[in-house]
């Protein structure tokens, strides 16, 4: 869902923190999961992402980018304590200081810049990061927050890889890649006509990002991506795939290109092998997330 609006359709963000996570290698997958279709109130379950108003629909509707729009950062004083914490595919952790790093032997880590109803995400390797996704316009504070969160900063980033071109994906491009002067950006190699930003890498497929294979996931839109690490088996799915309650779900109708495509998207995750899913409307996966991904993909 793409959350709460004003009036005029600009999108109400606030800012949850989560602990980072650490994976060093992956675990057994755990017994897949009951899947529930998307409700309209995605609110109800485990996680309270969104209020469905008709000012939704209007706003998630726009498809161009401008990195010259004006900005609606998450404010500080509608910072909410996160409800929960889910178990990670390493030892549980009971605090938000950062996990210890072993650059050697190829940890990853990640951490969550949840915005109430869109989610990005810094994936860290030793001493360098990625940053999948830029929420919607302000947002790059937040996403500086994560990266604070693993020891890092914007000066620590290489890489920026934007799943789709929809504003509350791309919106804080701009101001992101002011901060991390280091970076280079990548997108879907069919959706960059759609997101105004001077230089972005188009993707096919097949590249490799950071350790991260890109993956084409058309559907949601023409130029959708995802990234995997295989070696650790964690999944960024964008919204190819959404979460509610543990199960994986598709999205709203309303805010997909082509539905037919984006289930045979869908069928191609499935069938890949990762223990944590992440995307960026709902809560992550952290679990045998391959096996709830191939149970949404048989009720097709």
């Amino acid at each position: 869902m793409c959350g709460v609006h004003t009036s005029d359709g600009t999108p109400v963000g606030h800012v949850h923190n989560h602990p980072p996570r650490t994976m060093l290698a992956r675990p057994q997958p755990l017994a897949g999961r009951t899947r529930r279709r998307f409700l309209g109130d995605f609110g109800k379950g485990s996680l309270a992402i969104a209020v469905m108003t008709p000012a939704v629909v209007a706003a998630c509707s726009s498809d161009t980018v401008d990195s010259g729009s004006a900005t609606t950062a998450p404010s500080s004083s509608t910072t909410t304590e996160p409800t929960s914490t889910t178990t990670t595919t390493a030892a549980e952790e009971t605090t938000d200081a950062p996990a210890a790093v072993d650059a050697e032997a190829g940890a990853l880590r990640w951490a969550r810049a949840d915005l109430g109803f869109v989610s990005a995400f810094v994936l860290a390797r030793g001493n360098k990061a990625a940053i999948v996704d830029t929420g919607v316009p302000g947002s790059a504070d937040a996403i500086g927050r994560s990266l604070a969160d693993l020891g890092l900063t914007y000066n620590d980033v290489d890489h920026v890889v934007l799943t789709h071109h929809h504003g509350d994906h791309a919106g804080s491009i701009a101001e992101v890649m002011e901060r991390s002067v280091n970076a280079t950006v990548y997108a879907g190699e069919s959706d960059l006509d759609d997101i105004t930003f001077d230089t972005i890498t188009g993707l096919v497929g097949g590249e490799d990002v950071f350790g991260l294979e890109a993956l084409a996931t058309p559907g949601h839109t023409a130029g959708h991506m995802a990234v995997i690490d295989h070696t650790v088996g964690l999944l960024v799915a964008g919204d190819a795939i959404f979460t509610d309650g543990g199960a994986a779900v598709e999205g709203p109708d309303q805010f997909f290109d082509d539905i037919p495509l984006n289930r045979e998207s869908i069928r191609q995750m499935a069938a890949l092998s990762y223990n944590t899913l992440l995307v960026g409307h709902g809560a992550p996966i952290e679990g045998g997330a391959d096996a709830v991904v191939a149970e949404l993909a048989a009720s097709f």
